[in-house]
């Protein structure tokens, strides 16, 4: 089992910048891809960003590609978030997420298997 615990989340003005954490214990997260997810209030969950087993891929949507970044650190066992002019319509709870998959980057919930428990990020206009 892997236990996921996200952190740096908060509530900031539009067009400032935030870095998500997300820690893993139970077990190395360098044998799982992670991923960032976000539920905004009356929304589905969605993909956001994601890094590969390797680090050597990055993806993230359409709407946050040009301004989020997903990086990770083996050594820390963590992945991260770093979130820059951020906007209103980023307001959601944000989660982590850790796959098996070996090799790309998963984008769909089913293709993870372990989550984190959420941080609420809030951005004020």
């Amino acid at each position: 089992q892997v236990q996921l615990v996200e952190s740096g989340g908060g509530l900031v003005q539009a067009g400032g910048s935030l870095k998500l954490s997300c820690t893993a214990s139970g077990h190395t997260f360098s044998n799982y891809a992670g991923g960032w997810f976000r539920r905004a209030p009356g929304k589905e969950r969605e993909f956001v960003a994601g890094i590969s087993l390797s680090g050597g891929i990055t993806v993230a949507a359409d709407s946050v590609k040009d301004r989020f970044t997903v990086s990770r650190d083996y050594a820390k066992n963590t992945v991260y978030l770093q979130m820059n002019s951020l906007k209103p319509e980023d307001t959601a709870v944000y989660y982590c997420a850790a796959s098996t998959v070996p090799i790309g980057t998963p984008r769909t919930n089913d293709e993870y298997n372990y989550w984190g428990q959420g941080t609420q990020v809030t951005v004020s206009s």
